[in-house]
């Protein structure tokens, strides 16, 4: 349970005097109902936006809330960074929501394919720990044709970057055509697609992930788009 201005405040409506104009107008209606008390005790469960109802529209989802999004070129995914940030391609408000939406690892600006945003910190932690293995696959598409030993070097373990002192866990590249391939990682080091193929000699022109865990990159998502994750789709992560 919560306040009701407390909830609205913390979905990113305002601030607890501006829910409260909400309020006023008769803006804020549950189960059919006008809710005329802003200091209303709201139960936080997941048919909240078929309950409730602000100024006509479902309210947006409460917390926890997971998102799955296929990142465009030319967007980050830091709110500090520098340009266009995944952030801004949801609704404005959300950017206000407490507590904070978060992507799970990032994708730099130069890569595109499926990002997962949450507020969740349990399940971001679970997806990122090294503990739960969760691998990651991507399409690289590179400057040069492949040589050949490339799968055989990224499966050994034995692989340095550049200016690190571990080498790499086992990796798996699948050759796609002469100058492209998909591989699939373990860890999430900076760069690290990308700095695994300097490491033998070639340079990625693009790169996109179309996997995470279990979880497909959805062939109906189009770059910008995004979704609720559902609880079945989180599942597959771990799958």
């Amino acid at each position: 349970m919560a306040r009701l201005d407390r909830l609205l405040a913390n979905l990113g409506y305002g601030s607890r005097r501006e829910v409260g104009g909400l309020v006023a107008r008769r803006q804020v209606m549950l189960d059919g109902e006008v809710v005329k008390d802003v200091g209303a005790k709201i139960p936080i469960v997941a048919d909240l936006p078929e309950r409730m109802k602000i100024s006509g529209k479902p309210v947006d989802p409460p917390a926890p809330l997971t998102l799955i999004m296929h990142k465009p070129l030319d967007v980050v995914c830091s709110h500090r960074e520098a340009g266009r940030s995944v952030y801004e391609l949801l609704p404005a408000r959300w950017r206000a929501r407490m507590p904070a939406l978060s992507s799970i690892g990032r994708l730099d600006k130069d890569t595109t394919g499926l990002l997962l945003i949450t507020d969740d910190g349990p399940f971001l932690h679970r997806v990122i720990s090294p503990r739960a293995n969760v691998a990651k696959r991507y399409v690289a598409t590179l400057d040069r044709p492949l040589e050949g030993t490339e799968a055989e070097v990224f499966a050994a373990g034995t692989l340095m970057l550049e200016g690190e002192t571990d080498p790499l866990a086992p990796a798996v590249l699948e050759p796609l055509g002469p100058k492209q391939a998909r591989l699939t990682i373990t860890e999430g080091r900076y760069h690290q697609v990308r700095r695994m193929f300097a490491a033998v000699g070639n340079h990625v022109t693009a790169l996109h992930r179309d996997r995470i865990g279990g979880l497909d990159l959805p062939p109906d998502l189009e770059p910008g788009d995004w979704r609720i994750l559902t609880g079945g789709e989180q599942a597959s992560l771990f799958a």
